[in-house]
This record gives C-alpha cells, structure tokens and sequence, in this order.
C-alpha cells in the first residue's frame, strides 16, 4: 500500500479531477490511501514544527517513508518504478510526505528512508498532489509492463 501524507486544504475542485482519475487507474496495481493534515495556525520554524510532529505520529515504525523535496534525487519515471518496487519489496506500506510550505523539520527529515524530487522547482502543493500521483499511475505501468510509459 502507498500512503501519501500532504499538509494542506483538501484536494481543490480542479484538482479532484486528475487525483481521482489516476488514482481510480492505480487500483488495479497498488492501493492509495490519502491523508490530508491541515495547516498549523502558525508561521515560520513553529509552523514546520507542528506540521512535522503531526506528520511523524501518523507514521509505523515499519513504515518505508519517502519525503518529497527540492533537494532530493532526481529520477527518472524508470528509476522512480524502481524505487517504489524496491520499498514495496521490503514493507508493506510506503508512505510519501509532501510537507507544509515552511518544509518540515530534522526530525522527518532523519525518519526519512529516502528523499525525492519531481524537479529543482517548487510547485504548489495541490499541483504536487497531481503529479505524485500521475507519476505514481506511471511507475505502476511501467512496473507491470503497460504502454502508458513511453521510451
């Protein structure tokens, strides 16, 4: 199973669209589940405290955790597959952190298996949301074979 832990507002109407269809397609290969941790009330470093502590007390310590970053690895969608099939081989649940806007603090960082990045860039959160998802639909195809992926 993929558990994708967001702080933030529930998905935004334009884009429950493109979760909810990528999601339904990810059935068949790999269950998701969603949990969405609202926002702390504070700002700066006590913001990414909150958020961080709330975000470690959702996760078992067998968990395989990968944060979500713009200072992680770079992969490409083969190695991302690869990845994902990797902590899949050694738990039963990946959980992937995508954290507030001030990031999250040493701690989740050190609780961290693994640390990723769709792109030097910062995006949105809720447009992080959809691509995490897409490129997740995308490793299970390529992980079973599907033409979705093109090289």
């Amino acid at each position: 199973m993929i558990k994708i832990i967001a702080i933030g507002k529930k998905h935004e109407s334009w884009i429950v669209d493109g979760i909810e269809r990528y999601s339904k397609r990810l059935q068949g290969s790999w269950k998701l589940e969603w949990v969405l941790l609202p926002h702390s009330a504070l700002e700066g470093p006590a913001a990414r405290q909150e958020e961080s502590q709330r975000i470690l007390q959702k996760l078992d310590e067998r968990d395989r955790v990968v944060l979500l970053d713009e200072t992680g690895s770079l992969w490409d969608s083969p190695a991302l597959s690869r990845q994902i099939q990797d902590q899949l081989d050694v738990s039963t649940q990946l959980v992937l952190v995508i954290g507030g806007a001030y990031g999250v603090n040493e701690a989740l960082q050190r609780r961290a298996n693994q640390t990723w990045s769709l792109s030097p860039l910062v995006f949105p959160h809720q447009l992080v949301r959809l691509l995490v998802v897409e490129q997740l639909y995308r490793a299970s195809c390529i992980a079973s074979g599907h033409p979705y992926h093109h090289q």
